[in-house]
């Protein structure tokens, strides 16, 4: 088999591995050797988990974050060039999706390497599937900006959006601040914009609902560290 380079789904909480992901996935993962994680505790623990037998410690693993030097990232690939298959797996989710592992999917993509993704969970499609907003055109805009006036003209625009052109706004925030912004989305958008709040998705303490900004205003969940993702519509 050519070898490729898989994008490994990981779950987005503590769930059970079986109810989120596909035997293929678990198949994939006892064939390689080489993993480009953002940490290399929890893929660890992820690969443990997904398979017990699995001798971790004889893996290589490539840790590849917002602090690795790029000429380090430029050598990632190396396994691929000698013909051995490699995966990158997201701390939560799919790879390359809001994700440090873009850059290694761009380089193998320039190289013609096969590039494979496997189903999972992804938070954007699952949050959309279940807030009942238009699910034909979306945007997800990622992280906001961290000045507040910056921030707000953000989401001014970003709300514009929903009624000029019919298009779903998805946020998403660091969990220790999801608060503050649900709290500046409750201030800055129109009392009849809906906003869908959807946390923890796939895991026991799921919480997916959507209300008029005016109605979250007179009952506002507690999001603090909990992985959650923001939905606007009309």
């Amino acid at each position: 088999m050519r070898a490729s380079l898989f994008l490994i789904p990981v779950t987005l909480g503590d769930t059970e591995i079986r109810s989120v992901l596909p035997d293929y996935n678990r198949e994939v993962i006892l064939q390689l050797k080489h993993f480009i994680v953002e940490n290399v505790r929890t893929a660890r623990r992820f690969l443990k988990k997904t398979e017990p037998s699995i001798k971790v410690d004889e893996l290589f693993f490539y840790e590849l974050n917002d602090h690795t030097p790029l000429p380090d990232v430029l050598t990632y690939l190396t396994p691929l060039e000698r013909g051995e298959s490699m995966a990158i797996l997201s701390e939560a989710g799919c790879p390359a999706v809001a994700d440090p592992g873009t850059i290694l999917v761009a380089i193998a993509q320039r190289k013609n390497y096969s590039v494979i993704p496997l189903v999972g969970p992804s938070s954007i499609l699952l949050s959309l599937m279940a807030s009942g907003f238009n699910g034909q055109s979306f945007a997800f805009n990622g992280y906001l900006p961290i000045d507040a006036q910056d921030r707000a003209c953000e989401l001014k625009k970003a709300e514009g959006r929903v009624y000029t052109e019919h298009q779903t706004q998805l946020f998403i925030e660091t969990p220790y601040r999801n608060n503050k912004l649900l709290d500046e989305l409750l201030r800055v958008c129109m009392p009849a914009t809906k906003l869908c709040i959807a946390s923890e998705i796939t895991t026991r303490n799921e919480f997916i609902r959507t209300r008029t900004i005016r109605d979250w205003s007179t009952r506002k969940p507690d999001l603090h560290k909990k992985p959650t993702i923001f939905l606007l519509y009309k």
